[in-house]
């Protein structure tokens, strides 16, 4: 049986080679599609490369050390260089490499073209575009090749946003708003999350940036700020009636209609979403189902109770909240 000692060992080694093998994609700040990601991404390699050169040079010379044994003690350059002036070299030009990165990760308000606010809560992503009323939840919609100035702030406790592929992470503080700019080049659904504990569901707290054409983009933005579609038949009515007849509308808002509640997530365009709580599960209506109907077990300690309904009229609300879109 191999000692601990050696388990040891072998989990530091290996541990390099499982970072790399996953920065492939996802939710990497290893694979950037922005200017900004690429900053912090060059800042990573060669920080990593700089460390690994060290390293080597280190063990070398103790290897060296070892295997001659020698009772002399080095000579003076040779600490001074390898002592003193090696780590001066590799600590200042880190620094200086550092100093140019802060102001292309830093928002500006020079190069943004319009702002998006994102309010952190427990434990969902709560999303408006001021300029237009549009609001949605979990899902930011920016245009590629524009700078978008995303103000975050929080509710309740203090959150962190990060989508690792667009830049670095900010702090969504009560009270206080923090700036990131997203700048996409290229279109594509990227992957953000909270960094920062916040409690019982932290970990299922993330978000989706979609980044689309300009002219895909405002078209949605324009279907975002109208307010949701009256229902189209009777069917739609009453599951319309279902969810305000019940306690939905005291929690969630739907534009156009008496739904008027801050508490979850807008409701206004559900359907149109690529995922339902915070992107823990696909918005399809099987999912949908279970998320109304026993929440907790999806997502336990999350803040919407249970719903009960009968089949008819669980089945009329499903309709009703895919028009929604």
């Amino acid at each position: 049986m191999r000692s601990g000692r050696e388990w040891r060992y072998r989990l530091v080694l290996a541990l390099p080679l499982v970072c790399l093998s996953g920065c492939g994609g996802g939710q990497s700040t290893l694979s950037p599609h922005s200017g900004p990601a690429r900053t912090i991404s060059s800042l990573w390699w060669i920080m990593f490369v700089g460390s690994a050169l060290v390293f080597a040079l280190v063990v070398a010379l103790i290897a060296v050390g070892l295997l001659k044994r020698r009772r002399t003690s080095p000579g003076t350059k040779f600490v001074v260089g390898l002592g003193v002036v090696l780590p001066v070299v590799v600590i200042v030009s880190l620094f200086v490499l550092t100093l140019d990165a802060l102001p292309k990760t830093s928002p500006s308000s020079a190069k943004t073209r319009f702002q998006v606010d994102v309010v952190g809560r427990e434990w969902f992503w709560d999303v408006s575009y001021p300029a237009t009323g549009a609001r949605t939840a979990n899902e930011i919609h920016i245009p590629v090749g524009v700078p978008v100035d995303v103000r975050v702030t929080s509710s309740d406790v203090i959150h962190s946003l990060w989508v690792p592929e667009l830049n670095r992470k900010v702090d969504a503080i009560p009270g206080h708003p923090n700036d990131v700019v997203f700048d996409a080049r290229e279109a594509g659904v990227f992957r953000g999350q909270c960094a920062e504990f916040c409690g019982l569901e932290h970990a299922h707290m993330a978000l989706e940036v979609v980044a689309e054409p300009r002219a895909a983009f405002d078209d949605w933005l324009h279907r975002a700020s109208a307010p949701a579609p009256p229902p189209a038949n009777a069917r739609l009515e009453r599951g319309q009636q279902v969810l305000l007849g019940s306690d939905c509308e005291y929690c969630h808002r739907i534009a156009g209609t008496n739904a008027s509640g801050t508490v979850g997530p807008d409701l206004t365009h559900i359907a149109s979403r690529l995922s339902l709580a915070a992107a823990t599960i696909p918005n399809s209506r099987g999912y949908l189902a279970g998320w109304i109907l026993d929440p907790q077990h999806i997502k336990p300690g999350n803040k919407m109770p249970a719903t009960n309904l009968s089949g008819p009229d669980l089945q009329a609300l499903l309709d009703y909240l895919e028009s929604l879109r």
